[in-house]
Formats: structure tokens, C-alpha cells, sequence
């Protein structure tokens, strides 16, 4: 908003100059955005959305006499306070003009009427202010309303009193199909969103926005009925975005007026009109309707609050004069202060709003500088979704294709729990009548959907399964492989397909990415989704169970027309989580040569390799860099009941280069160990 300081000076007596007035605005909230020098220097002013009471010189006159104490009220500002109140006068108006509310979008409306208004134009301090707000003269009479509006912040209009039906004012809502052609000479198609300003017979003006054109004021016009009025903030938003018009009337309206200065607004027009032309040319009263009229607002005021919002020392007294230079009530209330907010603050509703206000004035640059305490919050994602995002990057570096399904679905063959399925109260259908306990069913449908060839695929997704008190929801990864590991290539003529040692690899690797030991035994109760005999457990070292893995059953595979050879996985991501990943041990590399020695050992079938491959890291000790299983031999030679293992060492010291005897004696001590699990050297 756009003003010149000889405008703020007639409300407000300061030294203040223009440029430390607008830093004293600007530190009230309300910006500096520029300065128009010149003999009578002219402020621009940014008011934020929620503070239409700025966009007035005597609202930010209040600002000013609020900050600076040294400023002092005018005696205009004075009676600008008191409403612009003159002698009580008889409501005569109403013989002329009636007014009448049929909206609740309207929640005041008066006129006063004017006769034997002169044409001309305004006096030349009111045209020159105009122009420095940036509103061009438009005659005596559109002038003053404007200049009033400046002013105070309350739009006026003025209508041609003999352009109005029965000299009647109806406010209500448009009727469909009514038309309005508006000042700027535009038709406007009317719907009964939009509130208008009618006579007894027509739409004369919309609302809060822009009069009409058969009613303007014009050089002819000798008597003007002048309306003033407060409207529902949204409604007139709602009317102007609608018709596409922007006016400063409609700016104000949308920011929220004071209802108060209605007939204020009046009261100052006619001072002005009897300035500018010398005498009085009012009827006498004032016709109006006011069925929207505000209840009174209060707030309870903590002072131990203001302090701790705050984070300074603000003493009652400051806070009580702070508020009263505002215009706020103040009372003393049983260990705290009752603020009664007034009527132009609409955006006050609570304790924090109160307090900012008191921040404001105090000063924000009052505020004592810290600097600051506690802990940062880290970046990114952390805890259970880090290790999940790691999961599925390990998953994809493994060869897997990652799929998303939906939570809901109906019962299936490869559901965990299938008599503690939740089920969903109201389901739109059977196809999504239970939350799903597993993934490997949603798994299997994109298998089949995909041909069953070939495929290697896995899901991470939320499963809920009902417990004794509740229903439990757990993060899973399901895993499912079928058919060739790689494609047919001229290097690898034999096809390497999916069985029950492949995804043992594969849930052995990924728990070495994720650096989590877990063990791999036979299970004790069989999952029936799986081969009896060709299913494990998967559990962490701390002995507890974070799923299992096997070749799918038979039957199973059958109904679902699946191969039988179909291998598949399924982990609790939240127990998978608990485990000791992040243990992290680091140790230098060896710049000396590795010594590999080969081992053919005999051992029964059913000792578990897991138990060999223990034997051997324990007779090799810190020596051992690496050990892998190469070839398994069943055949003439071996007796029934065993078989033979052909298990490689790869050896290293970091001190000193290995040598033929050392390597042998590590290999004998790996011998001795597995001595006792019954396996002889071959």
C-alpha cells in the first residue's frame, strides 16, 4: 500500500523521518518495500494477507504510536479512535432509502444520503495524496471515497440516488440468469454464488468488488445514496476470482474490514464533502442493518508463557502497555491476564496470537542471541527403512527383479498362517477380502503371469497376521527362483538352474552384505509350503527364527501350475533386522602371497556341511582367508551312507610368507577337527 507521510502525520505526531518510519514498520511486520522521495516523501508498504487493518494510514498510525514512545496522537487520530462520532442525529434516512439484508455473506449495511451534491472536482491535497497512492482523480465525489478509504480502510460507494428503484437497497445473492454491466462497461453473467447490491427490481453493483454502470455517479448527478458496508471475507474472494476483477475495494474486503468503521466511514465522508465545498449537504441520520454483529473475543494471557515463548524477560506491565496502545482490552484475571481483542483484529484467536503481538512491539531484535543447543537430527533415511533400502539393493546386485503388490487379496495355497488371516470388515470383494500374511502368494501370481520360466523375483512388503491381543504387521522379504540362473552363453554350455543350493547361496550372501551372521539348520517343525525334506530355517546366532527357505511341495506346486522345482524364500525383515548388523571388523590386506591346499575328505550324508565347514574354520584359525566346496563325489569307491567332499583352503599370514611346512601343518589341524565328526582324508 502506497501513502504519503503527510497522511501517517495527520493521525500521528513523530520526528521519525520516512525512511526510520518504514524501518519501525518493517520491524512491526508490516515491509518496507520502497521510498518515493520528494517534498512529501511516500511509503510502499507490504501488509501480509491476515492484517487487512494495515492497509489504512490509520491502522498503521496505531502501529507507529504502538512502537515509538515518543509518538503522540493526533487529535484526527483521536477521533478516528471514537469512530469519527458527531452529534446523535434522528435516523431520518429512512424516509429517503430503506436497506434490507436477505444474505449471510453481509454482515452490516448503511447509507447516508447526500442532496445537492456539486460536480468538480475534490481539492487539491486530496487529488495530490491520490495520485502519490498511485489512484487517479475521478470527480468531488469518487475522490472523497476513495481518500476515506485510504484513510481509514473502509471502501465506500456512491450510487446515483434517482438511478434506484423505489430508492431501495437490497443485499442478497444473484439470481441465475441476472446480468450486471459494471463500471469498466463489461456484461457480467451473475450465478448465486455471487452477492450483489440490488434496488427493488435489479443487481446495481457486486458486492465488495465494483458498482454498475447505470447507477454511477456522473456530472449529472445531484443527489447519491453512499453505502458503506462489511462483507464475508471468502464471499467476495469467491465473487472476484470468479468475474476476473480486481479492485482496491475488493483487496481490503478480502483481508477482512473493521464492521466497526461502517458508520465511521460515513461520519468522515461528510466532514471531507462539507470541506471541500464549504457546507452541508447530508440528510440528516443514517439508514442501516447489522444482523452479523461480532461477539466479543478474550484471551487468557499467561505472563510465564509470554516468557517462555518468548525467550526474554517481558514484565506484565510492559505487556499490558503494549496491548493498549494496540487497542486490545486488558483485565486482571485469577493468576493471569484477560485480553479482550478488538474488532480489526480478526486473526487474533488464541494465547500465541496474543503473544506474538507482544513480541512485535517489544521487539524482536530484543531477543537475547544463543547459540544453539542439543542434538542435530541426522539426515536421511535411518534404523529399519535403511536396512530395508539395503536389502532391496542387495537383492537387485543378486540378480533379482524386485515386484510390488497389493496388501489385500484373497486366501491362497501359500498363505503362513491361513486360520490367522485378517480379514477386512467390509470388503468391496472376495479377490481383496484378507490382508496377507505372506508375500509368496502375490510372488507365485507374478510368476505364473510372467510364463514361469525363468524368473527370479522378490517383494518387500508390509504382512499382518492376528494375534492373541492384536494384529501384528512386520516388513518380509519373499524370494522366489525358477528355472536358468543365467542365459545360455558358449563359455557355460551346462545350464545352471534354481534348486534348494542356490537360494542357500543366495541367503548366505545376502546376509554377508548386510554383515549378519546367521545359521542355517534343518528345521523342527516343517513348513508345509515346502518339500519336506528339502526346506531349512533360517536363524539369527542368538538362536532366534527370522524365517526359512526350501523347494516348494509338491502338491502345492501342482495347484498353483507351477514347476516343481520352484525354489522359494521368506524373512521377517524386522527380527532379520535385530540382528548384529552393524558389527563391522576391519583388518588390513596381506601384500604376501595366499597358499591353497585341497582337501578329499569322506563323511557321512547325514552330518550337515554347515557342521564341516565349522570343523575346518576352527582347525585353521585366523589363518584361513577362504574356504569353498568344489566338487562332491557319490560312487565306486565311497560306502553307501557317505560321501566324498573336495574342499579347498586358501591360507594367508600378514607377517611373513607362508611356507610348506606351516600350510601343512594348518592342513593337519583342520584334519584333527574334522576327525571328530567321523571324516577320514581320502
Amino acid at each position: 500500500m502506497k501513502f504519503a507521510t503527510s497522511m501517517l502525520r495527520d493521525y500521528v505526531r513523530t520526528a521519525l523521518d520516512a525512511e526510520a518510519l518504514g524501518d519501525l514498520l518493517t520491524m512491526s511486520g508490516f515491509e518496507l518495500e520502497g521510498i518515493e522521495d520528494g517534498p512529501d516523501p511516500v511509503l510502499d508498504i507490504k501488509v501480509v494477507s491476515n492484517r487487512g487493518d494495515g492497509l489504512s494510514v490509520f491502522g498503521l498510525a496505531r502501529e507507529v504510536l504502538a512502537k515509538d514512545a515518543n509518538a503522540e496522537p493526533t487529535d484526527l487520530y483521536l477521533r478516528a479512535a471514537g469512530r469519527f462520532a458527531g452529534p446523535v442525529e434522528p435516523n431520518q434516512a429512512g424516509s429517503h432509502a430503506g436497506v434490507s439484508i436477505e444474505t449471510p455473506n453481509c454482515r452490516r449495511y448503511a447509507a447516508a444520503i447526500f442532496k445537492e451534491v456539486p460536480t468538480g472536482q475534490a481539492p487539491e491535497w486530496v487529488r495530490t495524496r491520490l495520485e502519490a497512492a498511485g489512484m487517479r482523480s475521478l470527480g468531488l465525489v469518487v475522490d472523497l471515497t476513495n481518500y476515506v478509504m485510504l484513510e481509514i480502510g473502509q471502501p465506500l460507494h456512491a450510487f446515483d440516488l434517482n438511478t434506484l428503484a423505489e430508492q431501495r437497497i437490497v443485499v442478497r445473492q444473484a439470481r441465475e440468469g441476472e446480468k450486471l454491466t459494471t463500471l469498466d462497461g463489461a456484461e457480467r453473467n451473475l450465478n448465486p454464488s455471487m452477492m450483489m447490491i440490488c434496488d427493488a427490481e435489479r443487481p446495481v453493483a457486486v458486492a465488495g468488488v465494483m458498482g454498475g454502470l447505470e447507477t454511477e455517479v456522473t456530472d449529472q448527478t445531484r443527489d447519491i445514496l453512499l453505502e458503506s458496508a462489511n462483507f464475508v471475507n471468502t464471499s467476495v474472494r469467491a465473487t472476484r476470482k470468479a468475474l476476473g476483477l480486481n479492485t482496491e475495494a475488493s483487496y481490503r474486503f478480502e483481508r477482512s474490514v473493521d464492521p466497526e468503521l461502517v458508520v465511521a466511514a460515513l461520519n468522515r465522508f461528510s466532514e471531507l464533502m462539507r470541506e471541500s465545498i464549504g457546507r452541508d449537504c447530508r440528510v440528516p441520520g443514517v439508514v442501516e442493518a447489522y444482523p452479523g454483529k461480532p461477539e466479543p473475543v478474550t484471551v487468557r494471557l499467561r505472563m510465564d508463557r509470554v516468557r517462555r515463548m518468548l525467550n526474554m524477560p517481558v514484565e506484565e506491565d510492559e505487556a499490558r502497555a503494549y496491548l493498549g496502545r494496540l487497542g486490545f482490552g486488558v483485565a486482571q484475571a485469577e493468576g493471569s491476564l484477560e485480553v479482550t481483542v478488538p474488532t480489526w483484529r480478526p486473526d487474533i484467536v488464541r494465547e500465541d496470537d496474543v503473544i506474538e503481538e507482544i513480541g512485535r512491539i517489544h521487539g524482536y531484535e530484543n531477543i537475547p542471541e544463543y547459540l544453539p543447543v542439543g542434538q542435530a537430527t541426522p539426515g536421511g533415511v535411518r534404523g529399519i527403512y535403511a536396512f530395508i533400502d539395503q536389502i532391496r539393493e542387495e537383492m537387485v546386485r543378486l540378480g533379482f527383479a524386485q515386484i510390488v503388490s497389493h496388501t489385500l487379496r484373497d486366501e491362497h495355497p501359500l498363505d503362513f498362517a491361513p486360520h490367522w488371516r485378517a480379514k477386512v470388515r467390509n470388503p468391496h470383494s472376495p479377490e481383496i477380502a484378507y490382508l496377507r500374511d505372506s508375500v509368496l502368494p502375490s510372488l507365485a501370481d507374478a510368476a505364473k503371469r510372467n510364463g514361469t520360466r525363468n524368473l527370479h523375483l522378490f517383494e518387500i512388503g508390509k504382512v499382518f497376521v492376528r494375534g492373541e491381543i492384536q494384529y501384528d504387521e512386520s516388513p518380509e522379504l519373499g524370494i522366489i527362483s525358477i528355472g536358468e540362473l543365467e542365459p545360455p552363453s558358449w563359455l557355460h554350455k551346462d545350464k545352471a538352474e534354481a534348486n534348494f543350493y542356490t537360494m542357500k547361496g543366495t541367503m548366505e550372501e545376502l546376509a554377508s552384505l548386510v554383515r549378519t551372521d546367521l545359521e542355517i539348520l534343518p528345521v523342527v517343525i516343517p513348513d508345509p509350503r515346502f518339500h519336506p525334506t528339502r526346506q531349512a530355517a533360517l536363524v539369527t546366532t542368538d538362536r532366534v527364527l527370522i524365517g526359512g527357505f526350501g523347494v516348494i511341495h509338491p502338491d502345492v506346486a501342482e495347484e498353483l501350475d507351477l514347476p516343481p522345482t520352484t525354489v522359494m524364500a521368506e524373512i521377517d525383515l524386522l527380527a532379520f533386522y535385530r540382528g548384529d548388523h552393524d558389527h563391522v571388523t576391519l583388518k588390513p590386506f596381506s601384500r604376501l602371497p595366499a597358499v591353497r591346499r585341497d582337501l578329499a575328505i569322506l563323511v557321512a550324508k547325514s552330518v550337515p556341511y554347515a557342521s564341516v565347514e565349522t570343523a575346518i574354520r576352527k582347525g585353521a584359525g585366523d589363518m584361513l582367508e577362504r574356504l569353498w566346496l568344489f566338487d562332491v563325489y557319490e560312487g565306486p569307491g565311497v560306502p553307501e551312507g557317505s560321501h566324498s567332499l573336495a574342499v579347498a583352503l586358501q591360507l594367508r599370514r600378514f607377517d611373513k610368507t607362508f611356507t610348506d611346512e606351516e600350510a601343512n601343518q594348518v592342513r593337519d589341524s583342520v584334519v584333527a577337527e574334522l576327525s571328530a565328526l567321523g571324516a577320514t582324508l581320502r
